[in-house]
């Protein structure tokens, strides 16, 4: 573990990894005794790796049982000091890759990052672009500005709308564009949908998004102030290929990861001038749009043509015979019916164009918005989908009272064995962390106070993944 900890000194690390190392240090010494008691099986030799192998450790071998609660705080800082570490690690490569490299990449995110339900979300954002929003259905608007409900029916919407960016908790945007669906409307009408995105469209979106904001002085004489992150999404969704999705939360880490000049959640000048000309600067953002791929056409197509071709030999038998002779090109070994067969399998093998790569064209399509998989996820991520939340709340209706995870007929003060025997039984249930099963003693006792089994392995989940 100590190699480990010390590792990054002797690798080439960038001001901004460097000063992320040494931040993670101070947690390290508050949980240096804790630590040496993981073993280390693997020791990475960059910095991206050493940040999830230590969140790893952290995460799944650490013994919660020694952690005092005291040190609780310490271990949760650490981990989201290495989570973007990992980030701005990744970014760093992002900001270099050639095309191949980046599509690769986005190709290992499949799982980690749910990519399935983004690409599903993208799609059906493609589908509304061209329409206005005051057209749409409430759940459509929605799901274009960033907010889940209870109306998004898993059925239909088998995405969850917030991927990229949430705008939950922007009160005030939600109630405007409820209010004056038009307006927005007219703003995103400055951004055309195809083609080259300039300054200018840009900055008549900005000037018609801040009067919408500007004119509501319900609460404030002054009017509102408009909200960047929002205004990212809705710009992200109208054209994925040109414009980043930001959240408040992420600002400060794709900046660091940019390593562009941090800026704040009302900058839309920064956000042009900073993020998206440096994302217009990287080598696979200006990759050219995958062109159609020539490919020979298969044999059984290639057998057909010759079929239909020697249907005709009868009549070019004597024409190919004639031009023989004429040209003089008879020679030994070379007949009549060997030239016409030459020239049928010749004009059969020809090369046909088809589409490129669906994967590449779409991630080309959508490839400044996929700048969102380069910060970090595991295996709890994709998890965190309202889809599946929504999903599995509609199965847990369908069971029976007592078929449902962490349900009792009993009241909420429990006797010490049924608290135990819920514990247990949904501890056993697959893709329960051992980290949190190391944590039963402390689950039951708060069951038997009267919480829920699933409420307190949330919170553990929470507080320790």
């Amino acid at each position: 573990m100590r190699k480990l900890i010390s590792s990054p000194v002797k690798m080439p690390l960038s001001e901004i990894e460097n000063q992320i190392y040494q931040n993670s240090l101070k947690y390290i010494t508050e949980l240096s005794l804790n630590l040496m008691a993981v073993k280390v099986n693997y020791r990475p030799e960059d910095f991206v790796s050493w940040c999830i192998e230590l969140t790893r450790l952290c995460r799944q071998d650490l013994n919660m049982d020694l952690v005092e609660e005291v040190q609780l705080p310490a271990l949760k800082k650490l981990q989201i000091i290495l989570e973007n570490g990992c980030s701005v690690a990744q970014f760093k490569m992002a900001r270099i890759a050639p095309w191949p490299i980046y599509l690769g990449f986005i190709e290992q995110q499949v799982e980690h990052h749910a990519l399935v339900e983004r690409f599903k979300l993208l799609d059906h954002m493609a589908k509304l672009r061209e329409q206005p929003l005051t057209e749409l259905i409430e759940e459509d608007v929605l799901a274009f500005a960033g907010k889940h409900t209870t109306k998004h029916d898993p059925a239909v919407f088998d995405f969850d709308v917030e991927w990229f960016a949430s705008t939950k908790g922007a009160k005030v945007f939600h109630q405007l564009l409820q209010k004056n669906t038009a307006d927005f409307d007219n703003a995103l009408s400055f951004i055309p949908l195809t083609g080259e995105v300039t300054f200018a469209h840009y900055q008549e979106f900005v000037t018609a998004y801040q009067k919408i904001f500007t004119q509501c002085t319900t609460n404030k004489p002054q009017g509102e102030k408009a909200p960047l992150a929002a205004a990212t999404r809705l710009l992200a969704m109208r054209r994925p290929d040109q414009f980043i999705a930001l959240t408040n939360a992420k600002i400060d880490v794709f900046c660091q990861g940019l390593a562009i000049v941090k800026f704040d959640n009302f900058d839309f000048f920064s956000y042009w001038q900073e993020m998206i000309l440096t994302l217009r600067s990287f080598v696979w953002w200006r990759q050219d749009e995958p062109q159609l791929k020539p490919e020979l056409i298969a044999d059984d197509e290639i057998s057909s043509d010759i079929e239909q071709t020697s249907e005709s030999l009868t009549v070019e038998e004597s024409l190919v015979g004639e031009c023989i002779a004429e040209e003089g090109i008879a020679e030994e070994g070379i007949t009549e019916e060997n030239v016409v067969e030459e020239s049928a399998i010749e004009n059969a093998i020809v090369e046909k164009p088809t589409s490129p790569d669906d994967f590449e064209l779409k991630v080309w399509q959508n490839r400044a918005i996929l700048v969102d998989l380069f910060l970090f996820a595991d295996e709890n991520t994709a998890l965190n989908s309202n889809f599946i939340k929504m999903q599995n709340k509609a199965k847990n209706k369908a069971l029976k009272p007592n078929q449902r995870s962490g349900s009792s007929s009993v009241g909420r003060v429990r006797t010490k064995e049924s608290a135990e025997m819920l514990v247990d039984r949904a501890l056993a249930a697959d893709g329960i962390p051992e980290y949190v099963r190391g944590k039963r003693d402390t689950i039951v006792k708060e069951v038997k106070n009267g919480k829920s089994v699933d409420h307190v392995i949330g919170l553990m989940r929470a507080i320790f993944g």
